[in-house]
This record gives C-alpha cells, structure tokens and sequence, in this order.
C-alpha cells in the first residue's frame, strides 16, 4: 500500500448507538474522557475486560473467528500492537496486505460491535523480532533508539503519524464514531529509562507530547511508565495488579498486560498458568478498584516467517492462552474465564459508582464491599492464605473459601463465581497425523506432480564472495537481518606428519561466540552444531573434528534465531563469530581468529527464491523416487493435496533438524524440534500462591516445539507447493499434516454450584454449558449421569445414584447442537432421588 498522508482531524457524531449485549460497549461511542475510578464514554462509566490479538499472528481468515470467539468469552475491548517493521520493511516503503492489513482487522473489530486498544507505540518488544522496530533504522546516520536522538524521534513521529492518518480517515477513533477508546505510545519504558540519562527522561516527556499532538480525540497509555505526564495514563503490565497505582490520583487503574501464559523458547520448556490463578489475579484487580484489563495474550498465535524475536522465540506464540494458537477456545481456560467475567459484569454498576468498604474477616481474609444508598451492592471475600481453605463470617452468612482464591457476590449475599473452582467443560484436543497425499496435478507447469524434489546447497560460498576480511564480522551488522544465514569460509593446511593422522585422536575445535548458532563443516561434511540457548545468546563449543593431510576448506554457516526485543541498547547487541581455534595439532594451538575469511550473505536457494511457487523456473530441481534422509543444507519440496476435513492444519516436523518452512509461498516459519530439559516439570500444577513463568512447565526431554501451524485459508485442494529448507538433516518421509481435531468434550456440575445463563442473577440454580468447536456440532454423548458419577473426564463411571432419563434429557436439549446449556431443576430432572446426597450432572460429548 502506498504512504498514507497527513489528514485534518475529522470530528464526527453518529446519531443513534449500536445495541449491544452485556459483554460489549456502545461501539459508536463519541466522546471517551475519564477520572479516577473509570473511563467514561459518551458520559457513561464503563468496566472494560479486553483481548490481545496480533493480526500479524494470525491471518485475516482467522481474524473474525477470533473476535467472536473473544466477544463470546464475555471480552468488551481488543487491543493489539502496531507492529512497524511489517508496515515499513524500507524507508517510506510502507506494507497494510495480508496479515498486515489493519485497516481491516480495526473494521472486523468495529463490525462485532467491540471496542479497541491500539497500542501503536511503535516499538512493542513482545517478543516480535527487534522489538518492532525496523531494522534498517539501526543503520540510519546517528541513531541511537528511544533516548533523545533525533534521527529516532524523526522517524517514531512519521510513523506514528501515518498510523494515526490512516485510523482518521476510516474514522476508526471513537472521537469519530469509531471503535478506538485508548491509545499507547512507547512500550514498558519505564524499565530502561534510567539507562539513557537525562536523554530517557527527555525522551518520555517528548514521545507522550508528540502522542498528544496528534488530536485523536481519546486518551493516550503509558504502560510501565512510572513519570508518564499528566494527562497520559501510566498503566501496568504484570501477572498481578491488585496493588497498582496510576501515577496521578486523578487517574483510573489500567492493567494492559494480564499474562495468562507464557511464551516458549527453542530448547525450553513449556510453561503453563493454571486458570485458577488467571482468574484470581483478574479478580483481585477488580476488587481493588481496577477498570480496565487485558489480557496478554488472549489468542498468542504464530510467529510466521522470520519475525519471532527474543532470540529462540519458538515459532509457536500460543502463550497457554484462552484461544489457542489454532483459534480454538482452549478449556477450561476459557470457559472459566467466561464465567468470570459474566459475574464480574454482574457487580459493574456497584463497583463503579461506590467507593470500597474494606472488610478484614481473618489474618490473610479479607473482603471489599461497594455499597450506596439505593441498595446497589456488591462484594469480593478474598483468601490470600496461598495453602489453607476458611471459613469466615460476612454479614452474619458463612463463607467457605478455597485457598487463594476470591468470591464473587454481586448483590453482597449470594456467590456466583469462586476462582478456584472451575466446573468449565474440559476439552481433549489430539493432533490426528495424516500422510502427505501427493497431488495428482499441478497448476504450475514447472512443478511435477506427486513424489519429491530436492535441490542441495554447496557448503560454502555460492557465486561471488561478497568480500574477504581479516577476522571475524558482527553478523547482523552483515546481513542487516535479510537474512538468517551468513556463510564463513578458509582454509586450513595439514603436514601429513601430524600425529593424530596416525594415531587416530582427533584435533579439538573451540569456538567462541555471540550467537545464536552454527554449522560447521570440513571439506562439505558436517562436522557439528552448536547454539546458544533462550536467556544466554553467546556460546562456547568444543567438538572433535576430521581433518584430512593437505588443505582443508572450512565452512562456517552462522545463525541467528530472530533478534533481540527489548532492554536498553537492545540494538547494540550483535551476533557471530568472536574465535575459532583448533588444538591437537603439533604446532599446538592453531588460531584461525585473525585469518582471512570470505564471506557470503544468505542461501543460494533465498537467491533463487525456491520457496516460491511462481520462481521455480529459476533452477531445476533434481527430482527423486524417496528423499535423501540426514542431509544437510538440502531443500526439500512436494506437492501435495490439501489435509481432509476443516479442522485447523500443522506440520509435524519432529524428525527434521532445523530450518524454514513455507506453503505456497507463504512462511509457516523456523522448525527446530530442540529439546528441553529433562528437569523441573511438573506432573500436576498447584494453583495457590505466586505464579512464575518457572512454576507450571511441562514438556522435558520433549521438543519445545514439534507442531508448526499452517492456516487452512493457505490451503488450495490440490497442488500445494510445500517447501522446506533443511540445515543439518532430518527425515522427510517422516513429516505429517496433523488435523486439530477435538476427540472428548467433557463437563460435569453439582446441584449446589451457583450458576447464572444469562445477565441476571440464578439462585439456587446450577447449570451445564457445552460447546463445540466452530462449524462442529454435539453429535453423540459418550456419557450422562445425574445423581453421583464418579470419576472423570473419558473415564466417568456411574455412581450409587443415577437418574435413568439423564442421557435422553441431554441428548434432548443439545443433539446437533453447537452449544447448549443445561439446568440442574426438577423440570428437567428427578431431584428427588438420593435425600440428602449433593448429586451433580456429568457429561462426555463427541463433536464433528
């Protein structure tokens, strides 16, 4: 898309509003103003539960799916992050196609009746390869990033200025009748402003001036940015923020970034954050005040391509989110997590127009009442006590509590939600492989239908060096991110009297460097590997090596694994080679440190574009009758039909090395099945007390990541062109489409648990919720019982007590149903059986 130019600010006025549900805000909001307890729009006072969702993360087929499933899950707000270098790879080459279309997502937002967060920033970190910020503005003349440097504010402002252009004239901001609320410029400054002197504070107060000048007509964010001028919003990103304060009283509590997972490094473990502690946290926040949260991530999605940063961002963003990375609600997470909100929207006109009571009830229990005059009441009784269940006394009614956890009561008397008790429906997701079915035709006349083609790099230099140098160069500073690969070569010469030719030993190499990895070869053979790993980018290694009488060519093929995101000077900090040694030989330690060495940028195949279908033409692959296993630097491609079905799609790369992948020409991204740890794991994860990133992981000894998404809308029924590049050698024959298939839906809920199925409070009416993925329905129930089955999911079993009609009631009111709810009343059940026993409903379903 071309520049966008600057336009006047456009003040509009809908007549009318947008009818919404409970979950969702008057979208045609025109005036967004706020105080100490709230936002305030269009002169009403609003409590915002919102949702991160990338667009970049996902893809625009995905896009409204994901915002339903959000609106679903109780969520008012979407906010995302504006990511710079996807909407300006050159200078004033500016990119809003495909996954970076954010016109459309804004409108795909505003169509379902949701307000949005833009986090423009622009630099965001998360995670996203150099924080957002294009790379090639590290190369500009004197710039020096987010400090007092003119070349940086130049540009920040410029961008800032088309994004804020472009969102005017779609009238996107609520000033105009759109669906913006709040804007953020920077990101968690806060933490490195010291860092830069008087050139960070300089520049806070600049950026926040320059946010304001742009006249958008809603308030502007800081988050983590403790000096954040009045009347810019300094808010908090955290796994808790019950005890956060703005940094002027005249300011309402913002939690813009509500952690509910974590994200995963290649060689790491893979963290978990129970649903229990998410909604405690979130809990808390209200009951202390809070207004508006966001959870990061709601839906994590897929680093595509080259843009995960970190470095070792794994492909995967998935985040242990609501909405997982495939866009399916995860359970019970989200369903949970619904139920929260649904209670907590029970008490907004209560908590936003009371001051709080606070209540001690024990040593760690205590309770916050918001009550008036008029009878409007509301109560949070939190457990702090992180290992022991109480009991405590409220308003002369006992109160059972879990440990750590919070109950709502949305008129002081009747608890409706506790957020250690979950009785969500649980959902069992299997990965269901199917082979590679060969296409029967091809659409492009360079492409064989059916088998496998390969083409193979030669280690080292292809075509023309790029230069030769003495020592070693910064890798990024050579290869200014176009690429990941950077090819090193030398030689080196051997007297055929050295002793290790006879004796066998064989010389050791040592290397020495700041990242990320590397290949090494010896005259075209891969001798060995090596990397850094998720916190600590530079590594030293040793290996044994084979060296032959007479000159040896030495390759080297350094890596990067996206670059750094965030912390002070983030820019500075390079990658590749410092030292390349070799001991064992008789003239002792060879160092071939300060040598000459030839340099070459990137893959021939890059040059070449073999991943892309229309390019093909520009070699010829050699095609064989099965594909070469444990090669490296080999490119591998197949054309293939489109998986069954249309459940979400992935590639099950678990027998492969590392490398890229793409379909059709679009990237799936980085594959490398690294292993984790074989430690710290945990079989089953303790919800109470403080949650860490370390606390809940999973996965050790397993690979970080073995499964790698492929959207559905990427597909086309045949001849799809799958390409791989292949570093250090894997098994082809052995990779998989996998489909995300739902094969258990399970729930089950006692008589005794307070339930409400729509806005107004139930009493003493308990109730089962199931829903099935999207465009799937409840075929067939494996199991129903009401009375007291034992057991759990895929593994109930009927109890002493059973009511004979519970399976045909069920199958009654959700049979070929999408989603359906349950009461537990005696219209629908025999109550009467078993006096005196708790009896409860449990259910496993089939979705297809």
């Amino acid at each position: 898309m071309a520049s966008v130019g600057c336009t006047l600010l456009l003040c509009w006025c809908f007549v009318g509003l947008y009818i919404l549900s409970y979950t969702a805000a008057a979208a045609a909001a025109n005036n967004v103003t706020y105080d100490s307890r709230s936002l305030i729009i269009n002169g009403e006072r609003k409590l915002l539960i919102s949702a991160a969702i990338h667009y970049p993360r996902s893809v625009p087929a995905m896009w409204p799916g994901l915002v339903k499933a959000a609106k679903e899950g109780g969520v008012d707000v979407i906010e995302t992050y504006v990511f710079w270098n996807g909407h300006e790879p050159s200078p004033g080459n500016y990119y809003f196609g495909g996954r970076y279309d954010l016109p459309k997502f804004v409108k795909i937002v505003q169509d379902a009746g949701m307000l949005l967060i833009l986090r423009i920033g622009p630099f965001v970190a998360a995670e996203w390869n150099f924080g957002g910020i294009p790379v090639w503005l590290h190369y500009v003349p004197g710039t020096v990033f987010r400090t007092d440097n003119e070349p940086f504010k130049h540009y920040m402002q410029n961008f800032t200025t088309l994004i804020v252009n472009m969102m005017k004239k779609e009238k996107f901001f609520a000033s105009q009748g759109g669906p913006i609320i709040l804007s953020q410029v920077e990101n968690e400054y806060g933490y490195y402003e010291t860092a830069y002197g008087e050139g960070g504070k300089a520049y806070t107060q600049w950026a926040a001036k320059m946010a304001l000048s742009q006249n958008t007509g809603v308030p502007w964010i800081m988050c983590q940015q403790w000096d954040a001028p009045d009347p810019v919003i300094n808010t908090c990103n955290s796994f808790y923020c019950d005890d956060f304060k703005p940094s002027y009283p005249t300011m309402p509590k913002i939690w813009t970034e509500n952690w509910p997972g974590w994200f995963k490094t290649f060689g790491g473990r893979d963290p978990h954050r129970p649903a229990e502690d998410v909604a405690y946290a979130v809990a808390r926040f209200f009951q202390k005040g809070g207004s508006v949260h966001n959870y990061y991530m709601y839906h994590g999605g897929t680093n595509f391509g080259r843009t995960s940063g970190g470095p070792f961002i794994t492909t995967s963003y998935d985040y242990d989110a609501p909405i997982d990375e495939y866009g399916l609600p995860r359970f019970p997470k989200w369903g949970h997590l619904k139920e929260l909100h649904r209670a907590i929207k029970l008490c907004e006109h209560a908590l936003l127009n009371n001051k709080p009571t606070l209540v001690h009830l024990g040593s760690q229990q205590e309770a916050d009442v918001y009550e008036d005059e008029s009878g409007s009441c509301a109560a949070f009784i939190a457990n702090l006590d992180d290992k022991n269940e109480k009991t405590v006394q409220f308003r002369n009614v006992s109160y059972t509590l879990p440990a750590w956890s919070v109950s709502i009561l949305p008129d002081c008397k009747n608890v409706v939600f506790n957020t250690a008790k979950v009785v969500s429906q649980i959902a069992t997701i299997d990965m269901v492989p199917e082979q590679l079915q060969p296409s029967t035709s091809s659409p492009h006349k360079d492409l064989k239908a059916g088998g496998w083609e390969i083409y193979v790099e030669k280690a080292g230099i292809w075509g023309e060096a790029d230069f030769t140098r003495s020592g070693f160069v910064d890798h990024i500073n050579t290869t200014k991110d176009t690429t990941d690969y950077l090819w090193h070569t030398t030689s080196l010469f051997v007297d055929k009297n050295e002793e290790f030719l006879k004796n066998g030993n064989k010389p050791r190499l040592f290397i020495e460097s700041k990242g990320h990895a590397l290949h090494f070869f010896v005259n075209g053979i891969l001798q060995a590997s090596a990397s850094g790993n998720g916190t600590v980018s530079p590594f030293n290694f040793t290996s044994p090596v084979s060296l032959k009488a007479g000159k040896n060519e030495i390759a080297i093929l350094s890596m990067t694994v996206g670059l750094q995101n965030a912390g002070s000077f983030y820019e500075w900090v390079g990658a590749g080679l410092t030292s390349v040694k070799f001991k064992g030989l008789k003239d002792g330690t060879v160092d071939l440190s300060n040598t000459t060495w030839t340099y070459k940028i990137g893959l021939e195949g890059e040059h070449l574009s073999l991943y892309n279908a229309d390019a093909l033409n520009n070699v010829k692959w050699k095609s064989v009758s099965e594909p070469p296993k444990n090669q490296p630097l080999t490119w591998y491609k197949a054309i293939v039909d489109a998986p069954p079905g249309n459940e979400p799609v992935a590639l099950d790369m678990v027998h492969m090395g590392k490398g890229l992948a793409w379909l059709n020409g679009e990237q799936i991204g980085r594959y490398w099945p690294r292993k984790a740890p074989t430690d710290k794991c945990v079989k089953a994860c303790d919800y109470r007390g403080k949650f860490n990133p370390d606390k809940c992981n999973t996965g050790c000894g397993e690979p970080t990541q073995r499964w790698y998404h492929v959207p559905r809308s990427w597909f086309k029924p045949s001849g799809n062109v799958l390409v791989m590049f292949e570093e250090k050698g894997g098994d082809p024959t052995q990779i998989r489409f996998l489909r995300r298939k739902l094969s258990a839906l399970c729930a089950h809920v006692s008589e005794d648990h307070p339930s409400f199925v729509t806005n107004n409070l139930h009493k003493n009416k308990a109730s089962l919720e199931l829903k099935c993925p999207m465009n799937t329905y409840i075929s067939a129930f494996k199991f129903v019982s009401y009375g007291t089955p034992t057991g759990t999911c895929q593994s109930y079993a009927i109890g002493d007590c059973h009511d004979p009609d519970s399976r045909s009631l069920v199958q009654k009111l959700c049979l070929n149903k999408s989603e359906c709810i349950v009461e537990l009343t005696e219209k629908n059940f025999k109550t009467e059986l078993c006096p005196g026993m708790m009896k409860k409903l449990a259910v496993e379903a089939t979705c297809s």
